[in-house]
Parts: structure tokens; C-alpha cells; sequence
């Protein structure tokens, strides 16, 4: 059965609703977001804003409603932020051939030849409004980054424009959801602001009515936890939003700004304070560049890797030098083979004169041997004797008639030596 994209999603992502929904691994930290937004506002709502109704005849109804659906606008821009995907580049299932180079390199072990090695280069430049950037490989999803990309140790996906990744909304901040995620911080911000701006004018009435605001505070104490929490609560998510708010403006990246904030570098993306605005609001977000729902794709079969021809120069050093250490070790062989003959011929001629024979003939190596003084003779066995040892080398010995003939040579003067003896 065909499976879908994202059920062999190789990154850390978890999916809802058929891959319709995309969460960073850390997703279940949402639950505790929720707790923090829901909480506080649940409370103010049942005992606080109920009291201001009464308080505030008029208006008293519209402070609920704009707290109710501004929680519900805060939510939606959570989900927004940690359910889609943020940027994520996929990746590919092999490295890109077209940057492949081969190199000749020398090997020791292969005798001296040169042989074709991959070079990949792990770096590449290109040109951002003017400026070289450098864009790095990744070996993990096996493609060069985009500018401005990042691969994200914790969701193991390279997302484009990389901001960072925000365990609160346990998703990675890129290009597709860094609107929404602003947007976000900047409405807990005002939702911060105003709950503690009611529960403050709650307390303010209390202080009209009792007199002082000791009182005042134990008629409602959930206004003054309100307020103590609205206050710690701001200082973190209206930082975020100012520091944000100078991001956008020089138009970077929390990635960037921490890793080459002490390099001085020129930011190549920065076009002016109102067009950086602009991009990041009023442009269009790009689609995703993965269809998680659909169903997996066969890729085509790849193409065999070029083949690196040799050259004149490498086959006649396969020739000549290819097999040396073979050559090496068949020579070393006939040597000892020789150096077994010529001490057993020296002894023997050491036994013959101990015996006191007079008739061995002048030359004791031609007898013992059986060659003729023929030239010819002795270099057709010699070249007998290192074709023998090419036979030995790739498993069939042969040898030549010639070869036998002064073998059976040497045998016949050796037995006529032994009669002479005898008789004598």
C-alpha cells in the first residue's frame, strides 16, 4: 500500500489530521501556552469582569467581549504558528551530482598509479542585492542551504529564512510563520496590558467604595494576582515583542543577530527601516514546498556514476608496474629455485672428486646440467624457465618440450657417471 509524505517524514515532526497539521517535537510544551494564556483569562473573566459589568453599566459587557475574542485571536495565531510548516526545504535523497568533481590523486597501496578520487566542495557563493554570501552543504538533507537557512538540530529540517526554535510554541520560526509568530507575542503583549489595566480599575473601584486600598485588595484578591502576573508576564513577552520589533526593522534573524552580531558584518538583506516592515507584512507568504498529505513519489533510478577513462599514461603503468609485486615475488621464487640447484650441484661435485674420479669431464656444470655450449640452447630454456614462472603465477604450469628433453638429458650423464664409477 502506497504510503504519504508524511508518514516517512524523515524529520522529527509530528502530524495531525492526515498531515494537515505540522508540530515541532517539543508540541506537547503547547500545552502548558494554552494553560498560561486560558487560566488567568478564564479567571478575570468570572471574577473580575462580571464585577465591572455591574460597576460599569454602560460598557461594563464590552470589556468581556473584547477579552473573549481577543484570547480567541491570541489562540489562533498560536495555532497558526506552531501547526503549519514554518519553511521546511526537502531534502534530497542523494547529493547533487552536478557539483560532483573527480580529482587524480597518487595511492601507495595501488603501486604509484593515480587514482580518481570525489571532491565535494562544502561551500558555494552566491550574490544577495549585490553582496557575496556564502551558502553551506548540508549533509544531512544533501542539498546547499538557501541564504538565510539553517538546519535546526531539534526538528531535523533545514527551514528557510531560520529564526529560531520556540519550545513555547513547539515549532521552528521561519519564513512562512514568523508573521504569525510576531503577531503572537505582540497580542499576548496586548492582552497582558489590558488585564491588568481592568483589574486594576476593579481595584480602583474597590478603593472608592472601602476607602483605602488595603481593603480595597482583600475585597478581590484575584485582581491583585491578576495584576502580579500580568506584570511578570509582560516583562517577558513585551521584551520579545520590542526585540523583535528592532529585528524587523534592521531586517534580521534571531540566528543571525546572536551568531555574527560581533563580526560586523554588512547585513546584505537590510533595504531601509519601512521596506524591511513591508517584506515581512504586507508581502505574500510563499506556498509550502511540501505536500504532506499526498502520497509518496517513486524516484526515477539514478544514472550509474561517470566513469573516469584512463589515460595512455595509467594503462601503461597498469602494464609495466601494475603487477610488480607479483613479478616481485615469482623472481624471488626462481632465485631460491636456482640457489637449491647450484647447491646441489656443488655437492655433488665435492662427492665425485672425494671418490677420486679423473675421467669427469672439464666443464662440471655442462655435465650436470646436460647443456650443450649451444647459445640458442640456453636461451630457450631461460626463457623456458620464466615462462614457467608466469604459468606458476596464474595457476597453470606448463612447460616446454625442450625443457624436458634436458631434463632427460641430465639424467642419461648422470647414470653414465654412476657406471664409470662402478667399474672403476
Amino acid at each position: 500500500m502506497a504510503k504519504r509524505v508524511y508518514q516517512v517524514w524523515k524529520g522529527n515532526n509530528k502530524f495531525l489530521f492526515g498531515g494537515r497539521l505540522i508540530f515541532g517535537p517539543d508540541a506537547k510544551s503547547l500545552v502548558v501556552t494554552l494553560l498560561l494564556i486560558l487560566v488567568p483569562v478564564v479567571l478575570f473573566c468570572t471574577l473580575v469582569a462580571r464585577k465591572l459589568i455591574d460597576e460599569i453599566p454602560d460598557g461594563g459587557s464590552a470589556i468581556l467581549v473584547v477579552t473573549i475574542v481577543f484570547t480567541i485571536h491570541v489562540l489562533v495565531l498560536l495555532l497558526c504558528t506552531s501547526a503549519r510548516d514554518p519553511g521546511i526545504i526537502p531534502r534530497n535523497s542523494h547529493p547533487p551530482e552536478e557539483e560532483f568533481c573527480y580529482e587524480s590523486s597518487a595511492s601507495a597501496e595501488a603501486g604509484g598509479r593515480q587514482t580518481p578520487s570525489l571532491q565535494f566542495p562544502r561551500t558555494k557563493e552566491v550574490n544577495v542585492n549585490g553582496y557575496p554570501v556564502r551558502v553551506k552543504y548540508c549533509d544531512t538533507c544533501m542539498l546547499y542551504r538557501p541564504p538565510r537557512c539553517s538546519h535546526c538540530s531539534i526538528c531535523n529540517n533545514c527551514v528557510e529564512r531560520f529564526d529560531h526554535h520556540c519550545p513555547w510554541v513547539g515549532q521552528c520560526i521561519g519564513m512562512r510563520n514568523y508573521r504569525y509568530f510576531f503577531l503572537f507575542v505582540s497580542s499576548s503583549t496586548i492582552l497582558c496590558i489590558f488585564i491588568f489595566a481592568m483589574s486594576a480599575l476593579h481595584i480602583k473601584f474597590l478603593f472608592d467604595d472601602k476607602g483605602t486600598v488595603w481593603k480595597a485588595m482583600r475585597e478581590s484578591p484575584i485582581s491583585v494576582v491578576l495584576m502580579a502576573y500580568c506584570f511578570i508576564s509582560l516583562w517577558f513577552v513585551g521584551g520579545l515583542t520590542g526585540f523583535h520589533l528592532y529585528l524587523i526593522g534592521t531586517n534580521q534573524t534571531t540566528y543571525e543577530n546572536f551568531r555574527y552580531r560581533a563580526d560586523n558584518r554588512i547585513n546584505a538583506y537590510d533595504l531601509g527601516c519601512l521596506k524591511n516592515f513591508l517584506e515581512v507584512f504586507c508581502t505574500r507568504i510563499k506556498p509550502s514546498r511540501n505536500d504532506f498529505p499526498a502520497y509518496v513519489r517513486e524516484d526515477p533510478p539514478r544514472p550509474p556514476p561517470p566513469r573516469m577513462v584512463p589515460t595512455v599514461e595509467e594503462e601503461e603503468a597498469d602494464d609495466n608496474g601494475g603487477d610488480r609485486r607479483a613479478k616481485v615475488e615469482d623472481d624471488l621464487e626462481i632465485g631460491d629455485d636456482i640457489l637449491k640447484i647450484s647447491q646441489r650441484r656443488n655437492f655433488e661435485v665435492e662427492e665425485i672428486r672425494s671418490r677420486g674420479s679423473e675421467s669427469l669431464p672439464r666443464n662440471s656444470s655442462e655435465v650436470e646440467l646436460g647443456l650443450s655450449s649451444d647459445p640458442q640452447q640456453l636461451a630457450g630454456i631461460r626463457s623456458e624457465t620464466r615462462h614457467s614462472s608466469w604459468g606458476r603465477r596464474s595457476g597453470n604450469l606448463e612447460i616446454s618440450p625442450e625443457v624436458l628433453a634436458g631434463n632427460s638429458t641430465v639424467t642419461e650423464n648422470r647414470n653414465h657417471n654412476t657406471r664409470k664409477e662402478e667399474r672403476q
